[in-house]
């Protein structure tokens, strides 16, 4: 089943102080244009975005957005054991100077120490983002599983549309092949009056020239290979919709193929009739080309 190239998914997750929320939006692309919005301390986050995309999408405009956040009320401390050996050092060496002065000092606790400014560390720059990254990478496959569904549904839709599309051009495609044979009595008792026209108004032309180029305006304006072709076209077309496979381009294609008959269509009908039939293909190829221009 084909794949349409909107899509939404959005997630939540937590792990640590950190939670975060995922965005992934797409829309209509010639090509597959991935914008990624990653926070840039998550080193080597946004390359393994890329990758996991690549391997699932084929075509569309598609935008990532994370948004992480850091719960501050209760960070991580961390000790800065620098400063503590430090400050250790220092009291030793002042109980030293104090008891050759005389002096009695009390041993600060542990409380008294890590009170000190600089003792303790909180905040993301002291995060190893190694374990973060793990995680957003894995529970990235989820969100991008939803966007794909998403994604088949739209398509799904859109088949249902088009091959609605194709049913009418079927059908006018065989109305018009109807109204074709209709005409071509019609069309040879014209010819056969022309050809005797000329004939009596220009006794030096030559008959076998004029039979020629009246055989040259019947064969411009057969229209049976246009409408073999149409009729192919349309088969093809529902094969495309039957594949498991991205076929938005070889559909777009497609569609220039179908104007393109109809238009020769159209030019060669010499009829009101089949003219009116024609315009009525060219309405309903243009919006087949409008749906096609979503499918993946």
């Amino acid at each position: 089943m084909i794949r349409s190239m909107t899509g939404f998914a959005s997630g939540k997750g937590a792990l640590g102080p950190h939670s975060w929320t995922w965005e992934l939006r797409s829309v209509n692309g010639k090509g597959l244009d991935m914008r990624i919005r990653v926070p840039d301390w998550l080193t080597g986050l946004e390359a393994a975005l890329r990758a996991q995309m690549s391997k699932a999408l084929s075509r569309g405009n598609v935008t990532l957005s994370l948004r992480v956040n850091r719960d501050e009320s209760a960070p991580e401390i961390v000790l800065n054991e620098t400063a503590m050996a430090a400050a250790l050092a220092a009291v030793k060496r002042t109980q030293q100077m104090a008891e050759e002065a005389g002096v009695a000092l009390a041993t600060p606790s542990a409380a008294d120490l890590v009170a000190l400014k600089g003792m303790l560390d909180a905040g993301a720059d002291v995060d190893d983002p190694t374990a973060l990254v793990k995680q957003l990478s894995t529970e990235f496959a989820t969100v991008l599983t939803e966007f794909i569904a998403m994604r088949e549904a739209e398509g799904q839709a859109l088949a249902k549309v088009l091959d609605s599309q194709l049913d009418q051009v079927a059908a006018f495609t065989d109305q018009a092949a109807a109204l074709a044979e209709q005409r071509k009595d019609k069309m040879a008792d014209a010819l056969r009056e022309n050809l005797a026209r000329v004939l009596e108004n220009a006794q030096s032309a030559d008959p076998d020239r004029v039979a020629q180029e009246l055989a040259l305006i019947a064969v411009k304006a057969d229209v049976t290979e246009e409408i073999d072709r149409l009729r192919t076209h349309v088969t093809a077309a529902r094969d495309l919709l039957a594949q498991d496979v991205a076929v938005g381009r070889k559909l777009d294609f497609l569609m220039q193929e179908f104007n393109r008959e109809t238009n020769t269509l159209c030019s060669k009908a010499q009829s009101a009739e089949l003219t009116s039939v024609g315009l009525e293909l060219k309405a309903v190829i243009d919006q087949m080309r409008e749906q096609v221009q979503n499918v993946e």
